[in-house]
């Protein structure tokens, strides 16, 4: 679980691939180092304490050859932190695949990448998936244990406080062991649209246990379903909905999942509590939250069963699971048109919970996809007054927000709808998603890499959903205008930035990636698991008020730090480098787009 925050200044800083003992004219540079498709814009950044004379040379990484050779473009835009010039390196000319590196006449050089999806996205998809199977609660197939069998005891419930229900199963939410349906209903929900959108991408190379071995079935399809079966538990009658597994009694240290010690009134690794969703202000001591509702947590459950309805149906042929998912979806939607509002996470002893404070996107979301299903007309009406009332609300034109105040951090109901709806509306809708974008665009202008997100905590989860924004709007409208503000975004996650580093674990593996990241399976078993999206940075403001944060070893980006934004690749920062379940599972849509299909 993350913690409130407030956006401050913008500005930052810069980081490079060479030795500790770097002199003042050396020159740093900056790539997608996962790569680019034939005909991306490929601009690299670099930067430098005095000014970049010369050339830069592109070479093929096998045989050292130049290909390409231009000079750099020193950047209009603010540089960053401690570096005066930072230049533009476009070698969007080559469209050859293969493996490339840079060069620039001091003798510095980038990282290697590739051109083409052969030799850059290739299958990462499936990295993403199986960092989602690695969070698993339950049977986790990574650790190959089981894990919180007694989950859980009610409390604010019909039933008696500390009632019994069978709410095991489900995924732990970050480097913690809680679960709360606020994340995993996007979770479920996203990687299902993800391969509606997507099915060839997806591949099948374990069992729904996630073992390995073939079922016949996609495995982001498994995945999917692990939470969706999750779901069906959090809502075991038809007026009955929880929304939160254990709280942040969990915060002890790291620890086996099978050997919890957190004591929630029962003993340790024993019972843990189960939050009803009531609508109302929740919290067993003195942080309460500001609930007014439940349709956040309804309206984006529905969207996920109501997919899973058609997949199961159309694709799966399995009319059994179709039919419970298509009768979950008209219960858990009809719930939150009767709670209209928003359920936050509850906090036992610290002030710190998601802050979720929308709803309307999330009821947009679920009536549209039930209209895409049932085809009955009255879905599609209240999904058009919901995309109203939603519009434009979103963290993309704000410059504070409390923790996941704007969750999801887009608006997937706005293009479910739109094909169902006539040409006035279709514009309506775009111009919802374009307003946010000019917004982000706006803010990208003001630095030399064009990242137009705040660095707030979760900035990559921002950055994945701008890219996703992005990508949608080109598919409704045609309209590619901010196709290269997409691709400074996607770029800055996997290389592009002033720490030289992805934003994602493993991934390039060859590549500079986060390792010492701040996991319990990190911790215990010093085991790397591919594919998981760490927080990114944060503004230095917002590290420095988080309390417990202590960097474990001296700081490999120490020269690349600034007064403004700080990013650790360090298992002490919990604020930057900590995966979480629901920004990897919404990346998984953004890679595979890149990515090449299954079969290859």
């Amino acid at each position: 679980m993350k913690i409130r925050f407030f956006l401050l200044a913008f500005c930052f800083i810069s980081f490079s691939f060479s030795s500790e003992g770097a002199t003042r004219d050396t020159i740093y540079v900056r790539v997608n180092q996962v790569g680019y498709l034939e005909n991306d814009q490929k601009v690299a950044i670099a930067f430098s304490e005095e000014i970049f004379r010369g050339n830069f040379t592109v070479h093929n990484a096998e045989t050292g050859k130049q290909v390409f050779r231009s000079k750099p473009v020193a950047s209009k835009a603010p540089g960053f932190g401690n570096f005066p010039h930072h230049y533009q390196l476009n070698f969007s000319a080559i469209k050859i695949p293969g493996r490339y590196y840079i060069a620039v006449s001091t003798g510095d050089r980038s990282a290697e990448f590739g051109i083409g999806k052969a030799y850059s996205y290739k299958n990462y998809q499936e990295d993403l998936i199986g960092f989602m199977r690695q969070q698993r609660c339950g049977y986790n197939p990574f650790l190959d244990m089981i894990c919180h069998q007694r989950d859980g005891r009610s409390m604010y419930g019909p039933m008696p406080d500390s009632t019994f229900v069978d709410v095991s199963g489900g995924w732990h939410d970050a480097g913690d062991q809680l679960k709360y349906l606020i994340t995993s209903s996007n979770a479920t929900a996203r990687m299902l649209k993800a391969y509606e959108m997507e099915p060839d991408k997806f591949a099948d190379k374990v069992n729904d246990l996630g073992q390995p071995g073939q079922n016949g079935i996609p495995d982001v399809l498994d995945e999917a379903k692990w939470g969706l079966d999750w779901i069906h538990k959090m809502h075991p009658e038809k007026n009955e909905l929880f929304h939160q597994v254990a709280d942040d009694r969990d915060h002890l240290g790291m620890k086996w999942p099978d050997k919890d010690s957190s004591d929630y009134g029962w003993g340790p690794n024993s019972y843990r509590v189960a939050y009803f969703a009531t609508g109302e202000p929740q919290g067993l001591r003195a942080h309460k939250s500001k609930a007014t509702g439940i349709a956040n947590l309804s309206g984006r459950s529905a969207a996920a069963m109501a997919i899973a309805a058609r997949i199961w149906e159309n694709d799966l042929k399995n009319p059994i699971f179709a039919e419970k998912c298509r009768i979950t979806a008209l219960e858990l939607y009809a719930m939150g048109k009767a709670q209209e509002g928003f359920q936050q996470g509850n906090s036992y002893g610290s002030p710190y919970r998601y802050n979720e404070d929308t709803w309307a996107d999330d009821m947009e979301w679920g009536a549209a996809e039930l209209y895409t299903l049932t085809k009955d007309e009255q879905f599609l009406e209240e999904a058009k007054r919901y995309a109203e009332i939603a519009a434009t609300t979103s963290w993309m034109d704000k410059e504070d927000a409390e923790h996941y105040r704007f969750y999801p951090f887009m608006n997937m109901g706005h293009y479910v709808l739109y094909e169902h709806v006539d040409e006035a509306f279709k514009k309506k809708l775009a111009g919802y998603y374009k307003a946010g974008i000019k917004h982000t665009l706006a803010r990208g202008n003001k630095n030399v890499f064009q990242i137009g997100v705040p660095f707030i905590w979760c900035s990559n989860n921002l950055a994945v959903n701008l890219v996703t924004q992005i990508i949608l709007y080109e598919k409704m409208t045609g309209d590619t205008e901010y196709h290269s503000f997409m691709l400074s975004q996607r770029d800055w996650l996997l290389g592009r930035n002033p720490w030289g580093t992805s934003m994602l674990m493993n991934i390039p593996v060859e590549g500079e990636y986060p390792k010492d990241v701040h996991t319990s399976v990190w911790y215990l078993t010093r085991e790397e698991v591919p594919g998981g999206l760490v927080d990114g940075p944060v503004y230095a403001s917002v590290y420095g008020n988080l309390k417990g944060l202590r960097l474990g070893e001296p700081d490999e980006f120490a020269k690349f730090q600034s007064e403004h934004v700080v990013y650790h690749d360090d298992f002490g920062d919990y604020s930057t480098n900590e995966p979480t379940m629901d920004g990897t599972a919404d990346a998984i849509f953004m890679i595979a787009f890149f990515g090449e299909n299954a079969e290859k």
